[in-house]
């Protein structure tokens, strides 16, 4: 299957969550078995220079941990406040609609761990810094970041880059 034709599953709905946006809905192609396969395979292969995925909850953990099980190397989760169990970091990022907070387990991982960086959509960049500053706050080095979805007009990439130059950053759609 080609890349393209297992994107194509992926929809569109306007005004969601709030008028203005142009929700990604990615359920259709992980119904899909060959097409999630697909991208899988298509998101691990950024780099070949990592111990771990880690995932920004919450369509993040799906990607990373299937990414995970693909390279045989540990998954680590990425969460919105409040959910983990342990002592934390945190941090405070901005949405296109708003403004949210992101926390790992302060022992995810060893200081020095190479980490590839999943998430679902690349917009204003804020949850993938906040996340980005989260792995540098456990000692972990990132390999790359991998995305399914860039949305451009909101220069994410651009944001990531002005705190990380040389960071690799991949998107498989940019709209």
């Amino acid at each position: 299957m080609e890349i393209s034709e297992a994107l194509s599953k992926i929809r569109a709905i306007p005004d969601y969550p709030i008028p203005g946006i142009l929700f990604q809905d990615i359920t259709p192609l992980l119904s899909h078995a060959e097409s999630f396969q697909r991208v899988i395979k298509e998101l691990s292969e950024v780099s070949d220079s990592y111990d771990f995925v880690a995932g920004i909850e919450a369509r993040g953990f799906i990607l990373a941990s299937a990414i995970a099980q693909l390279k045989n190397v540990g998954f680590v989760p990425i969460r919105k406040k409040g959910k983990l169990p342990h002592a934390t970091f945190t941090r405070t990022y901005g949405l296109e609609y708003g403004t949210d907070e992101l926390q790992i387990h302060k022992d995810a991982l060893v200081a020095g761990s190479r980490v590839l960086l999943i998430d679902d959509v690349l917009a204003t960049g804020g949850t993938i810094q906040a996340a980005l500053d989260l792995l540098s706050d456990v000692g972990a080095h990132v390999a790359a970041v991998s995305v399914l979805i860039e949305i451009s007009s909101l220069k994410g990439r651009e944001k990531i880059h002005q705190h990380s130059p040389a960071l690799s950053v991949h998107s498989l759609i940019s709209h």
